[in-house]
């Protein structure tokens, strides 16, 4: 599915999705695009004026870039780990 197509379905459905539920609907929907490997700057492309959609992304990629920091981390300390062996 494209992302266009998505969007168009997001256009359509929201309006069904109480106001208080849509910024949780936002980032279930980015999750689903990022998933299917629909990469982030056509996100924001497509889904360009659409404030919830954009903020769910940005949180995404936040929470993601934290988890890479956390990643790069644990490989540093287990490094440090194999150095204090020798």
């Amino acid at each position: 599915m494209s992302v266009e197509l998505s969007k168009e379905i997001w256009d359509e459905l929201k309006r069904y999705v109480n106001v208080v539920d849509r910024a949780e609907a936002a980032e279930t929907l980015v999750s689903v695009l990022i998933d299917n490997d629909v990469d982030a700057d056509e996100i924001k492309t497509v889904f360009k004026s659409d404030s919830e959609v954009k903020r769910a992304l940005a949180s995404y990629l936040k929470d993601h870039e934290d988890d890479d920091d956390e990643d790069e981390d644990d490989d540093n300390d287990d490094k440090d780990d194999q150095d204090d062996h020798y």
